[in-house]
């Protein structure tokens, strides 16, 4: 009797029989062979079937296979060299699970559109699958990165009733007979929670109700939100730059393959180590006035003004000290220039934009006061993070990554949308 396998682990069954349940993904025939490519979600395979070595069942239920059809394949594993994975099966039995009718996503060229309303059968695709199977990786390395630090994982609420930087991009639902909102950070929660635990770490989705059409805006995304007590901006800056180089190189150890399917360029992976880069907000607009764009000092970066940034650098840059002005309530000012904010964004390089925002937060309590009353926020809706300056306040640090333009940097992708198994794009809700 074969032993149930997948296709990940045949390269422990050379020499043996293996059964594998698998979709066709596409087949060719050359006289008495056929060649079918099988997926099963661990890999792709390329089984053979000679006309002489089966029987005349076998042969015909390999005939009858379509594009997408589900069977279990039963196969003896031998090397061979020149297949992507290393290995091929000769094929002893096929039982046919179903055959499949006028699968959607032929080998032809789609238009977008087109393949995004069929996301739920894109997915199959060796690049789809690359992708989320690189997804995966960096999250276990995001967690793995975190846990071994000492941080604790903690998940704040999805509905709130306020927002953490102004309500203009919010969207609203009602909670009861309340008003409430989609989170679009956890950061103050966080904060909240960094004097109960230390180190603490968020990791869940978050919504921007931005009408935004980029390729690099998505409307549902997923946020990494650490944040330290007894932390301050430098330390926090040394925690973001290892821990993104981490997140690089676990991928490129463990998800070799998958780069290698996207056409990913893995040399510049390769040169993502710690330390990162740092320029000053006023070097950077210097920078961009010396190169030739028209840039007041004292407006925020554009994508066009990222991308002219980073190119100058091989790995992430930050730039630090942002004017107060453009900046969230909660950045605490620099002692020494009060009119900008000890803060930074992380750009990735290769025209990604921002990964990272963070800052060192507001510790003194009558800062805080007057940051509410300028920025108009609700002091009753805020009361508890006010508690949180009031008793027993201390320097902390933190900062947010953003999962899918890290994805999407990582693996070298045109658009976020591919980030994700179903992004949620201005106007696509389906599927």
């Amino acid at each position: 009797m074969s032993n149930m396998s997948t296709i990940h682990e045949v390269k422990n069954h050379v020499g043996e029989s293996v059964r594998i349940g698998c979709w066709l993904h596409n087949k060719r025939k050359s006289g008495k062979i056929q060649f079918l490519q099988l997926r099963d979600g661990t890999g792709f395979i390329q089984a053979v079937v000679v006309k002489s070595e089966v029987s005349e069942d076998v042969w015909e239920a390999a005939s009858k296979l379509t594009q997408e059809s589900s069977l279990y394949v039963t196969g003896s594993v031998r090397e061979e060299p020149r297949s992507k994975s290393g290995y091929e099966l000769t094929v002893e039995g096929v039982e046919i699970i179903q055959i499949t009718q006028d699968y959607p996503i032929t080998p032809k060229e789609h238009g977008v559109d087109f393949l995004m309303d069929h996301r739920h059968l894109w997915l199959r695709a060796p690049r789809q699958r690359a992708i989320l199977v690189i997804r995966a990786e960096i999250i276990r390395a995001i967690q793995q990165f975190f846990d071994d630090k000492g941080f604790q994982l903690v998940d704040p609420p999805i509905l709130t009733p306020s927002s953490c930087e102004g309500t203009t991009n919010l969207f609203h639902t009602k909670y009861f007979d309340e008003d409430a909102y989609l989170t679009q950070s956890g950061q103050l929660y966080m904060e909240a929670a960094a004097m109960a635990l230390g180190k603490v770490y968020s990791f869940g989705p978050t919504f921007r109700a931005e009408k935004s059409k980029t390729r690099r805006h998505l409307i549902e995304f997923w946020m990494i939100e650490p944040e330290m007590a007894f932390v301050d901006h430098e330390e926090s800056l040394r925690v973001q730059e290892q821990f993104v180089s981490h997140v690089v190189q676990t991928v490129l150890k463990n998800c070799r393959s998958e780069l290698e399917t996207l056409g990913r360029d893995i040399s510049k992976l390769e040169k993502i180590q710690a330390p990162f880069p740092r320029i000053t907000y006023d070097e950077a607009v210097q920078f961009l006035q010396d190169t030739g764009h028209e840039f007041p000092w004292g407006e925020d970066f554009g994508a066009p003004h990222e991308t002219a940034i980073a190119e100058k650098y091989e790995k992430p840059v930050f730039i630090t000290h942002y004017p107060t002005g453009i900046k969230a309530f909660y950045m605490k000012p620099d002692p020494n220039r009060p009119e900008v904010v000890l803060c930074a964004d992380m750009i990735a390089p290769e025209g990604y934009g921002e990964i990272i925002g963070g800052s060192q937060r507001i510790d003194d309590p009558e800062l805080m006061e007057e940051r509410f009353k300028e920025h108009e926020l609700s002091s009753e809706a805020y009361q508890w993070y006010m508690d949180l300056r009031k008793y027993g306040t201390v320097p902390h640090s933190g900062f947010g990554l953003g999962l899918e333009r890290t994805v999407a940097w990582i693996c070298g992708l045109e658009h976020v949308r591919e980030t994700i198994p179903f992004p949620r794009l201005l106007y696509r809700l389906y599927p």
